[in-house]
Order: structure tokens, then sequence, then C-alpha cells
């Protein structure tokens, strides 16, 4: 379209003013439409006005896509924890390890098919505050959580993985069977140095199938720790100087409770990365398909959508490809019609 009659430019130039998104379109946009199929969709614009007259971001530009899935349900496991509540913990100090365990809970799916929590409460004794089946509902857990209250003095971290592998985690208790593939985890949090063995229970509790983590505080002893917790070690051991420090343990727990996360650990995807179990899947933004290699991705041909499915740019250029094909059954030579050249920007005029 070389050559436009001046006045009918005009013309068309008028008769599409009332569309909000002719106001925002560079002459480089007006002509890129002129020419555009019917189901083209203006990428070059940030934005597109939809039907619902709500802003939406584009995402047919390769820069507005993500690289990875953020979204992460975590893997149904039965948890449970393991906290000393001693006197050398003191009441602040263990309101804080409660506070840890409610903003663990918070990043959780709860509920009798994803993961289930119970609570043992340790000092000199031991408490089993709720088991695996007492709760599958998360804001009623965490109401139990908050209502836990301190023991006596003493810290017989052994005895208490003892009760956990041996009342805890049982059928009884609302453990799943072997046969769910459902892990099993323990995470003890202490401050002290336990006044009992816990190697050997230890060991025990870890060919059961528990998977433990050990997380020790302040005056915490860390071979003690190293002695409790499952292998890696360097995975499964963890320590922090206060009370006042430890929820920044809550978003390592959500990674690890959540399952191993293939994305985060690398891939080759163009676009999106999805979890897939232990492994991953690619895929596409909005306006671009798959390739045959799984990983790369091509702009979809002569359709492409956004999030608003270009409802206000496909009617936009609708109206104009109407007043152009009308236009285009008048001679532009006519009497009637002035007109003018439209120089293409790599030639100049001799």
């Amino acid at each position: 379209m070389g050559i436009f009659a001046k006045n009918n430019v005009l013309a068309l130039k008028a008769s599409v003013t009332a569309y909000d998104t002719f106001a925002i379109l560079t002459e480089q946009h007006f002509y890129k439409i002129l020419t555009a199929p019917f189901t083209y969709c203006i990428t070059e614009m940030k934005t597109s006005i939809c039907q619902s007259h709500k802003m939406c971001l584009s995402t047919v530009s390769g820069e507005a896509l993500l690289t990875s899935s953020t979204n992460c349900k975590n893997r149904p496991i039965d948890l449970v924890f393991i906290v000393d509540s001693s006197r050398s913990v003191r009441p602040a100090e263990f309101e804080k390890a409660k506070e840890f365990l409610i903003n663990m809970v918070d990043t959780l799916e709860i509920g009798s098919d994803a993961t289930r929590v119970g609570l043992v409460n340790y000092a000199s004794t031991v408490k089993i505050e709720f088991y695996l089946n007492t709760y599958f509902d998360k804001q009623a857990l965490k109401q139990a959580l908050a209502r836990v209250e301190p023991l006596s003095s003493g810290t017989m971290t052994g005895v208490a993985i003892k009760a956990a592998m041996e009342k805890a985690f049982i059928a009884e208790a609302g453990a799943r069977r072997s046969s769910m593939n459902i892990a099993k985890v323990a995470i003890i949090v202490t401050d002290g140095r336990p006044q009992d063995q816990v190697e050997e229970v230890s060991a025990a509790a870890r060919a059961s199938g528990i998977e433990i983590y050990a997380v020790g505080v302040d005056r915490a002893d860390l071979m003690s720790l190293r002695l409790m917790a499952s292998q890696p070690l360097e995975d499964h051991v963890f320590y922090v100087e206060t009370y006042g420090v430890i929820e920044k343990l809550t978003g390592k727990f959500r990674e690890t409770l959540c399952g191993q996360d293939a994305c985060a650990r690398g891939h080759d995807c163009q676009h999106i990365c999805v979890n897939s179990g232990d492994s991953y899947v690619c895929k596409c933004g909005m306006g671009y398909v798959l390739n045959a290699d799984q990983k790369t991705c091509s702009r979809k041909r002569e359709i492409t959508q956004d999030a608003c499915k270009c409802e206000a740019q496909i009617l936009f250029q609708k109206k104009m490809q109407s007043t152009i094909q009308d236009l285009s059954r008048r001679h532009i030579l006519s009497p009637s019609y002035d007109y003018s050249c439209i120089l293409n920007p790599n030639f100049e005029f001799d």
C-alpha cells in the first residue's frame, strides 16, 4: 500500500478516533495494522483494553515471559515436630519457636490427604501434644500450636525421638502405611546438649524410614545435631544464633518440604519451567507453541492472543480493514480526491 489518497487517510483516522486504542498508536503501529491480517494482534503495545475495561499485560513479547514456575504444591508428608521446651529455653524464646512452627505450617497444604502434623514436646519428660490424625484443618492446627506450654528442666532428646518413633509415627496415630510412599519427616528444635544418648535411637528412627532434620539454637551441641540428622548432613543440620532469627529457616524448610525443585536446580526451557515430580517439563507463554525439542518455543502462526484475547485490537482492525476496502474501490486519481505519496524511509525522492 504505497499510495493513499491524502483526504482518505485523514478520513480514515477520523473514523477510528473513537476507539481508545487508536489514541496510543504510533504511525508505525497504524500502518502495520493497515496491512495486517484480520487475526493479527497488536504485539508492540504494552497494554490492551479489554471489553471488561480492565488493563492487562501482553504476554506475547518474549521479555514478559517467566523463566520458572513459582507455584509450589508440597508433597504429602507425615510431619512430626520434636520441640525442646526445657528450662534453658526462656518463655519469650519458646514463643519464637512456636511462631516458627506456625509459620512453617502456613506454607504447607494441610489435610487428611495432604500433609499431616504432630507435635512432641519434651524436656526431662515427654508429652505428645497432638498426633498426626488430630488436626486436618490448618487454622485449628495453628491454634493448637499457639496453646502449647513449656515443660520443665532437663533435655531428654533421645527419649523424645524414641517416643516419636514408637507413638507418633504409627498407624494408630495417623501415620500412613509405607505402601503409600508418603515421607515421614521429624524436625527437632533444641537449644542445648542432650542429657541422654541420641546416636542409637536416631539411627533406629532413620532405619524405620523417618527423615530427621536437626535445628540447633544458641547453645546447641553441633555434634549431637549431626548424630541425630539424616544424610546428607549439609541438608539436614541447621544452626541459628538465637530464637529471634529462627524464622529465617522457614523458607528453607518450605523448599525442602515441597520436594525436589528440579527447575531451581537448572533447566534449559526457553520460556517456562514447571516442576513435574523429580523432573520438569517446559511450557511456552501465550502466543507461542512448544517446538519438537520440547524446550524451545516458536511464535504461533496467524493467531496471536494475549490474556484478553485481543478483543479491542481485533475490533479496531476490522473497522479499519472495512474502511480501507471501501477506499480501495475508488480510483486514487479521481478528481474529487487529492493524494500524496507515503515515502518509504529507506528511499529519497529524486
